[in-house]
């Protein structure tokens, strides 16, 4: 019988390119809801935008704030007590 060659780092390939598919899909999610929303209200934008780093987070409300700011209120996480 003969030794069949083995894939070594296929596993692992695999892995890290839907590593790098997810965090390019929740980031392009999360620049469009900063960049784009009609409604800084959206629920799903605002989950991701308290799940990122601090930085990211305020940049994110940055963003949000130029487009908003004498419009509406601050969604959650962008805003202290009430106001932007």
């Amino acid at each position: 019988m003969e030794d069949v060659p083995r894939r070594k780092g296929s596993f692992g390939k695999a892995l890290i390119a839907a590593l790098v598919a997810i965090v390019l899909v929740i980031g392009g999610r999360w620049y469009a809801y900063v960049a784009y929303a009609d409604d800084p209200f959206d629920e799903v934008g605002i989950g991701l935008n308290t799940m990122m780093p601090g930085p990211i987070r305020e940049k994110g409300c940055a963003m949000l704030k130029a487009r908003f700011e004498n419009k509406t209120l601050p969604p959650a996480g962008c805003g202290v007590n009430g106001s932007w």
